[in-house]
């Protein structure tokens, strides 16, 4: 029976890798003309680099799975979820570290994807490695190599000690129990495996430009060696560790490993890896181009699938293979549309204010990666409708750099053919800053070079003093990884290997009541804002950044704001008004130009905010938005929620807000959904769950 199972697996996954590739890369005729699948396909498969080839590339499928995103995506002091209905969901719950055995499947399948890849990598390695040795043949294996380091690096970063297995499961005996429930592995053995095998795996892999790849949807050389430093790093960093022998919860602790002198060798591999790329020179930042920063650049033709722009600075991105897959990343990512040609998607995660607020004002970054916008209609979205992009408040600043109106037209409303970068120049740059640091005890020239690259290309090389001292440079690079590298899913872990995660939550949390209360930094922070009308053209490839907006501190400017009109005869007056203090803002005003106030620390929905919608024009949809209701129906502000805190930022009982569930020594690992037939808890009962929960 067990050979059976085997059998049907080893046929699922082979028969997935060729159909993966087949339907998103080959033309009808060459489906066609492929062989009909037989009980010999493994041979078959492998008998040839051609048909090798398509298997290496079916092993990319799925390598990212949306769940990593969305749901593991926040909870870094950056992003957080704003999921439509109560505040105990799935995804509002993992972001505030409330962590129970209800956490829903969606989690679960990450795990189970991974071991997916992995167990069709073994294929791939096992197989290769018996085809007679050629560069194509050592390229097919390097990448195999890379693709399982990847998985295993995802898996340790999300679940901590997982079962590590290295061979397909056709060649393990079918009577040893540890075929079908292998045993935890430590963290530790798997990073040396895997790390010893990517740096290998370099020596086979070409460099990008030396490549046949038009992209770097393909490991090649640089993505080796930028893996081969995260790895590395995670390697080298803290996480959370128990004895695995006794499950005893009392060993629960944040720690490097044991061995001192080896956290300094994986720390050399990182520096060595990074210097490997900026030495050789091919790789560079996207600078600013046709009236676009750098960054926006950038992302702007990531979104417009730009390979020739983007190349040079991405080094690797898991690819689309069709029009429908992955079509759901970053769908709830965004700033939210109401219809139209880019059709209803709801923004499901925002920016934190706290981190919009964070920003140097000349750092070019903060209006890609936060948009204080959704797209709406005027009326009911009917055919002949007006498009706007609407100014919001504090409490619903949404995700930028996927938006919808920047990518190139889908075969649907729910789809996008957009790639998801898993590593760039700028990270080489900011880890080389760093393992500088760590081996030197302070930052040397080269690590400040690092920096100062990144933040010319922010826009704030002169705005920002480099620190000299060890602790403040780790200090600024642990800053500048959060403004570079939002919403692309490694911030989270990132704290975690730096031993910050408990920090800066702490940090967040306290800054964001700060922020409620308007006191500290935060004492003097505009609580009104002018924001310019702006009908959305809805056109696919718009390079539309952000809204004109005015900060009123002006008392006099406030004054007059704070009376918005209830009745259409008195608009225009009103109107004329605030036209007055924009141009009293040396802003020019044309025909047609209209203004608008919203107060920054009341909801969206608030009845000063409803009442400014309507004097602009806004009718049935002057109320509602494109993002969960968790958020844009909440204040920001304390006073403006009856003298307390909303209950997303703190409740009086403790129940919510944010991270209400943050418990230090409980808080790297998700632990396992409920148990169901097929979970990892019922078939694999070696793998209990982290024993603190």
């Amino acid at each position: 029976m067990k050979n059976l199972i085997l059998s049907n697996i080893r046929k699922k996954l082979i028969l997935s890798a060729i159909l993966t590739v087949s339907l998103g890369l080959t033309s009808c005729s060459d489906w066609l003309e492929m062989e009909a699948y037989t009980s010999d396909d493994i041979e078959t498969t492998f008998s040839d680099e051609v048909r090798a080839d398509k298997f290496v590339q079916g092993c990319y499928r799925g390598l990212i799975h949306n769940e990593m995103y969305y749901q593991l995506g926040m909870g870094e002091t950056v992003m957080h979820s704003c999921e439509d209905g109560s505040t105990n969901n799935s995804k509002y719950m993992i972001c505030n570290y409330k962590f129970d055995a209800l956490i829903p499947a969606t989690v679960t399948t990450i795990y189970k994807e991974q071991y997916r890849i992995i167990e069709a990598t073994n294929i791939a390695i096992s197989n290769l490695n018996k085809m007679p040795e050629t560069n194509k043949r050592n390229q097919l294996l390097g990448e195999a190599i890379c693709i399982r380091a990847f998985c295993y690096l995802n898996l340790i970063r999300i679940y901590g000690d997982v079962p590590a297995v290295y061979a397909p499961l056709e060649e393990m005996d079918p009577n040893d129990e540890n075929t079908f429930y292998p045993k935890r592995s430590a963290r530790d053995d798997i990073y040396d495996r895997v790390i010893s095998e990517v740096q290998t795996a370099i020596n086979w892999l070409p460099w990008f430009e030396e490549s046949d790849y038009p992209t770097p949807e393909r490991i090649t050389k640089q993505g080796a060696y930028a893996l081969l430093a995260r790895l590395a790093l995670y390697a080298g960093g803290y996480s959370l560790r128990w004895n695995l022998e006794t499950n005893d919860p009392s060993t629960l602790k944040m720690a490097r490993r044991d061995d001192v002198s080896r956290i300094k060798e994986l720390y050399q591999i990182a520096d060595d890896a990074c210097f490997q790329i900026i030495n050789h020179g091919t790789n560079s930042l996207v600078q600013a181009h046709e009236n676009m920063s750098g960054f926006q650049y950038l992302w702007y033709n990531h979104c417009q699938r730009n390979f020739a722009v983007t190349n040079s600075e991405i080094l690797w991105e898991t690819a689309q293979y069709g029009d429908v897959t992955n079509s759901q990343f970053t769908t709830y990512a965004q700033p939210g549309s109401r219809g139209g040609k880019y059709g209803s998607l709801k923004a499901m995660q925002f920016m934190l204010p706290t981190y919009y607020l964070s920003f140097n004002p000349k750092d070019t970054r903060r209006d890609v990666s936060c948009t204080s916008y959704s797209i709406y209609f005027l009326e009911k979205g009917s055919a002949n409708d007006t498009w706007v992009d609407v100014g919001t408040t504090y409490s619903c600043i949404m995700p930028g750099k996927f938006r919808l109106s920047w990518c190139v037209a889908p075969q649907s409303n729910t789809e996008r053919n957009l790639d998801i970068p898993i590593l760039r120049y700028a990270d080489v740059l900011l880890m080389y800053a760093e393992t500088q640091n760590y081996l030197n005890n302070g930052p040397t020239e080269a690590a400040k070079n690092a920096l100062q690259e990144v933040r010319n290309r922010a826009g704030i090389g002169e705005e920002l003093t480099i620190p000299n001292g060890q602790q403040e440079f780790e200090d600024a690079i642990v800053q500048e990884r959060k403004w570079e590298f939002a919403t692309e899913f490694m911030l989270r872990s990132d704290l975690t290997r730096m031993n910050r995660l408990a920090k800066e939550l702490t940090k967040t949390k306290q800054a964001m009541k700060d922020l409620s209360d308007r006191k500290n930094e935060y004492a003097n922070i505009p609580i009104y804002r002018l924001y310019k009308f702006h009908v959305d053209a809805q056109e696919y490839g718009d390079k539309f950044l952000a809204l004109d907006y005015i900060d009123l501190t002006d008392p006099k400017e406030v004054e007059i704001i704070k009376s918005i009109p209830t009745q259409k005869e008195e608009y225009e007056s009103f109107q004329n008004q605030i036209l007055n203090i924009v141009k009293a803002h040396n802003i020019t005003v044309n025909n047609g130009d209209k203004w608008y106030p919203v107060n920054m620390f009341e909801a969206y929905t608030s009845t000063y905010n409803g009442n400014s919608r309507k004097m602009v024009g806004f009718g049935a949809g002057f109320n509602s938005l494109q993002i969960g209701k968790i958020i844009y129906t909440l204040p920001t502000g304390s006073a403006e929620n009856g003298g307390k805190y909303p209950t997303w930022i703190e409740s009086a009982d403790g129940s919510d807000g944010l991270y209400y569930g943050f418990q230090e020594n409980k808080s790297e690992l998700c632990p396992f959904a409920a148990k169901s037939p097929g979970h990892p808890l019922v078939d694999n009962p070696n793998l209990t769950q982290l024993p603190g929960y």
